[in-house]
């Protein structure tokens, strides 16, 4: 939190001309189906399209393909819950967040932010797996400024988002997360802009397929 990841990787999905995906655009998707009628879903989110790839995506996570609209609500309640809210004795959950990661993987080019996904991917050979980094005095500045909050709130909403992370990688994945072991890349932007960032990450990309020396 605080270290420009999401800018960034949206910022690498424009440059590539592919699509972001995170938490947030996945579990709108899985409010809406939980509230939509069939033929809303079909129009607005049809086979093929980004949004069509994340209902298939979630479909074939959960096996609710062609269910009534009301069966995504426990999806959206647990599945894409943020990891603080979200109950760590979920036996279904990883399955489920295998299965929705590796769908929208292998459906087309496209930035994934977070959710295990440098774990779940991590022996598919075209994926690059990116940690952004920054001083924590860093990232206390910028959530300030961008959550409109004091220095005291800050600290503590930047310590509740990052326990939760490392209990969540450490509860469904026995690792560490910020051990840059499980990375191709890390980024510190502390000196760098996020626009330098992007492209750093855009262009290493072609060196994932060149054999090391």
């Amino acid at each position: 939190m605080g270290s420009g990841a999401p800018v960034i990787g949206k910022m690498v999905a424009e440059k590539l001309h592919s699509e972001y995906v995170d938490r947030e655009i996945i579990a709108d998707v899985a409010k809406r189906l939980n509230t939509s009628t069939k033929g809303v879903i079909e129009k607005e989110m049809p086979p093929g399209s980004f949004l069509g790839r994340i209902v298939k995506a979630l479909g074939e996570g959960f096996g609710m393909m062609g269910g009534a609209p009301g069966i995504y609500k426990d999806l959206y309640m647990s599945a894409y819950l943020p990891t603080w809210e979200m109950p760590l004795d979920d036996t279904r959950y990883l399955k489920n967040l295998e299965t929705v990661i590796r769908e929208l993987a292998a459906s087309n080019q496209i930035v994934i932010r977070g959710r295990g996904s440098q774990f779940i991917l991590k022996d598919n050979p075209e994926a690059m797996h990116v940690f952004v980094v920054a001083p924590l005095d860093i990232r206390i500045r910028r959530v300030m400024e961008s959550q409109n909050l004091d220095e005291a709130e800050a600290s503590k909403e930047i310590e509740r988002f990052e326990s939760s992370r490392r209990a969540f990688t450490k509860r469904y994945f026995d690792a560490e997360l910020e051990d840059s072991i499980h990375y191709d890349l890390v980024i510190n932007t502390n000196k760098l802009s996020f626009e330098d960032a992007s492209l750093i990450i855009v262009g290493a990309l072609p060196l994932k397929d060149m054999e090391p020396k």
